[in-house]
């Protein structure tokens, strides 16, 4: 390894701007937001570097301004894919064979970028394409994503010194080679977070793979950017393919590949289980087994104590429920409320609920935008119909839903007399939260309740004063989410402090923000090497007595 890897200065996260009335970051931020309104763009694929016009197009959308077009984005078919599939391949050798060092500084690079003067770009993108408020693009599209470039370099570099053998006995040399995997990568990433769109192809590019990126249709322009940071940082050609297009065309292409050796996957569970059982069903087929690293969905918990702040559950229940409409794979959307609690806290949680600005995420003033297409409009209303028609469920704020303008739907609040209605155990993906009022006394029944209702493990958090009841709800709901939160809500994972991922149904737990996460994308060689090798098979037991 080069002696310049080897002392790695330890990366800090990077800080958040307010974009508070007054800063220059505000106003610059707005010049962007109008610049990237003015006119709708032609989006191409990007294959072995080159850019490749399909005419087939799908559109990228504004949530809240449902009829307004970002960008007309050329679609991959079956021909395209294998053609960026044949670009991994041949930039595979001169890409692995790349100095661990040299890799790193192209992402460190596209951290400065993406720190200076890209930022504007990729936030301003965010908050049109995924109808993000400003500050819900900073601390996505900004500030976590440079801060997965800077400390996946830092991990690669930490995975480089320490998986190296502890011993090599006189004559001998023992080390370990970090190689990638023997095949190519496919990346298929989400809406919600910018940052995931840029990290799933980005962590296995670094330890040395190469990868076919399939990014949401629900995201196109902001992803784009990020495919076009990655070029000004210095990528070279068919390290990473950015290939949208039609999932079941793209998917069927990939998978058929001899040398498919990993899946990097952020989406709903039943998408994963399928792609999961497509590799299965082809397993003979492939040079080596596949990796399969996916991030599903999840059902968030918080569960509260009788000694708990009160004031602090209402700002969690708020934030973590409704920040960016509820569609973080981490959003609060279900709770559990001793009847004390709610007794004194009832009319101001509602009142707060009801106090949330919806609207433009360009006016800076609302704290919330748009679902991101009319299926997930759709899907909430259902859900809120089903529980207005419930009579073991009140709707106490929100539930309403306007489509004439852009795809909104109020931050609901739900009171559910059983804690198995539909909306505490089903995935919601919106800004609709369920409580369940339990007897302050029933605390530990309540943790085996919360434990037992969802088949999902992402987040969850508990709220508690005393001490014992922490460490109680901590030993009770141990695998009951992957990111654990005391007195916190369950949202906010930040790089290099909460690693991020869960278990049962929401994924494969392998961390992103953690070397955790980058173990999975090398495949080690031992190598043992000899000074003086023996020159005779006898062995000492043999000789004569």
């Amino acid at each position: 390894m080069p002696e310049s890897i080897t002392h790695f200065p330890p990366p800090v996260n990077e800080p958040v701007h307010s974009y508070a009335p007054g800063t220059p970051q505000r106003d610059s931020l707005a010049a962007e937001l109008e610049s990237q309104q003015r006119a709708t763009i032609e989006i191409p694929l990007i294959i072995g570097g080159r850019e490749v016009h399909t005419g087939r197009f799908a559109e990228a959308l504004v949530p809240h301004r449902r009829g307004q077009v970002l960008a007309r984005v050329h679609q991959a078919g079956e021909a395209e894919t294998l053609a960026a599939v044949e670009a991994a391949r041949r930039a595979k050798a001169e890409w692995m064979n790349m100095p661990a060092a040299d890799r790193g500084a192209i992402f460190l690079r596209a951290a400065d970028l993406l720190a200076g003067p890209w930022r504007d770009r990729i936030n301003a993108a965010t908050m049109l394409n995924q109808s993000k408020t400003c500050h819900q693009a900073e601390i996505d599209a900004a500030c976590e994503l440079i801060d997965f470039f800077r400390f996946n370099v830092s991990y690669m570099v930490r995975i480089e010194s320490q998986v190296q053998p502890d011993a090599s006995p006189r004559g001998t040399w023992n080390r370990v080679e970090c190689r990638p995997l023997e095949g190519f990568v496919y990346a298929v990433t989400p809406f919600n977070f910018t940052s995931i769109a840029g990290n799933l192809p980005h962590a296995p590019a670094l330890m040395g793979n190469t990868v076919v990126w399939k990014p949401s249709p629900h995201a196109l322009h902001s992803n784009w950017l990020v495919m076009k940071l990655f070029e000004a940082a210095g990528l070279p050609p068919g390290v990473i393919n950015f290939v949208p297009g039609e999932a079941e065309v793209v998917t069927r292409a990939v998978l058929s590949q001899r040398d498919f050796a990993g899946l990097h996957f952020t989406g709903s569970t039943a998408v994963f289980r399928g792609l999961w059982r497509q590799a299965a069903e082809r397993l003979e087929t492939y040079r080596e087994y596949p990796r399969l690293v996916g991030e599903t969905g999840g059902k968030d918990f918080l569960i509260a104590h009788a000694s708990a702040d009160a004031d602090a559950v209402v700002a969690a229940m708020i934030r973590g429920a409704y920040e960016f409409q509820g569609q973080k794979c981490s959003a609060l959307s279900r709770a559990y409320l001793p009847r004390s609690m709610w007794s004194a806290m009832r009319e101001r949680l509602i009142a707060e609920i009801r106090s949330i600005p919806m609207g433009d995420v360009a006016d800076l003033s609302n704290f919330m935008g748009a679902v991101i297409h009319r299926g997930a409009f759709e899907r909430c209303a259902r859900h809120i119909e089903q529980a207005r028609g419930d009579a073991s469920c009140a709707i106490l704020a929100g539930g309403g839903c306007d489509d004439s303008h852009g795809w909104f739907v109020e931050p609901t609040l739900i009171e559910a007399v059983h804690p198995q209605a539909p909306s505490m155990c089903e995935e919601i993906f919106g800004p609709i939260l369920t409580v369940f009022i339990y007897e302050d006394a029933a605390f530990e029944e309540t943790l085996g309740v919360c434990d037992s209702t969802s088949p999902y493990a992402l987040t969850g958090a508990v709220f508690a004063r005393d001490q014992r009841a922490i460490a109680l709800a901590t030993r009770r709901l141990r695998f009951a989410a992957g990111n654990f939160y005391v007195n916190d809500k369950p949202t906010g994972a930040v790089v290099g402090q909460q690693p991020f991922g869960g278990a049962r149904a929401s994924g494969t737990n392998d961390k992103a923000g953690s070397a955790l996460n980058l173990l999975r994308w090398m495949s080690p060689r031992t190598i043992k090497e000899n000074f003086d090798p023996p020159r005779d098979y006898r062995m000492p037991y043999m000789g004569p007595a």
